[in-house]
């Protein structure tokens, strides 16, 4: 995997690259100082991760994130900071990890695994699952791939996705029974694909939210999932 470290500290980049040094599944392709380099850096190199520091100088870490959205070949990022408050727009912005500095070494290589799992290639040819749903009077079908979450009221289970949201006759159980691999139930009237499921966030008052991967859209996961949620994403 080649890997970019953007961070205006030289002794930080130093670290980084000596933590990385230890893995021979990793290659250093460059270094840079801020922001501005970071988005010339990948358009130059085509790393297939970058480790982001958040506060530098210029063009900050995630606004820089941000306009790497325009990148024929994005890469990866693992924002790497010593403030703990920027986590959760970290992951707003599609991160694959966020680590605190000083960075330990365990924890890069979580991060760096995670990165190469994304990279690795299906081992198998499994077919594209689909749902089919309804369109006002049409019927359509959504590749289960591009559902950013399933939302069930009293009568129907609505299909969100990318493009919008679609009905569908069948019940959250009878997906769950059919996808039940691919799916994470968060709430009695919700299950999510597990690829979106990207971190938790409690509120003030005790509640618990999913952050998804594709949406601002934060569901409530229920406290009888609390648990298994938790432990999909330690596993994940």
């Amino acid at each position: 995997m080649r890997v970019l470290i953007a961070d205006d500290e030289p002794l930080a980049r130093v670290r980084l690259r000596g933590l990385l040094a230890r893995r021979s599944d990793v290659t250093v392709v460059g270094e840079v100082g801020d922001g501005e380099a970071m988005l010339e850096a990948c358009a130059e190199l085509k790393p297939d991760l970058v480790l982001l520091d958040v506060e530098m100088p210029g063009l900050t870490g995630t606004a820089a994130a941000r306009r790497l959205g325009a990148l024929v070949e994005r890469p990866q990022v693992v924002f790497c900071t010593a403030y703990e408050q920027h986590a959760l727009s970290a992951f707003d912005l599609g991160a694959t990890d966020y680590l605190l500095k000083p960075v330990r070494a365990e924890r890069l290589d979580e991060a760096l695994d995670r990165a190469l799992a994304r990279l690795a290639p299906p081992q198998n040819t499994e077919r594209v699952a689909w749902l089919r749903a309804r369109s006002g009077t049409d019927e359509v079908r959504v590749a289960l791939a591009d559902v950013l979450y399933l939302l069930a009221d009293e009568k129907y289970v609505a299909v969100h996705h990318a493009g919008g949201m679609w009905l569908i006759d069948e019940s959250l159980r009878q997906l769950e029974a059919a996808h039940g691999e691919r799916l994470v139930r968060l709430h009695r009237n919700c299950l999510v694909p597990r690829e979106r499921l990207q971190g938790l966030k409690t509120l003030p008052d005790g509640r618990v939210l999913a952050r998804l991967a594709g949406t601002d859209v934060a569901p409530e996961v229920s406290r009888r999932n609390l648990p298994a949620v938790r432990q999909l994403l330690r596993t994940a």
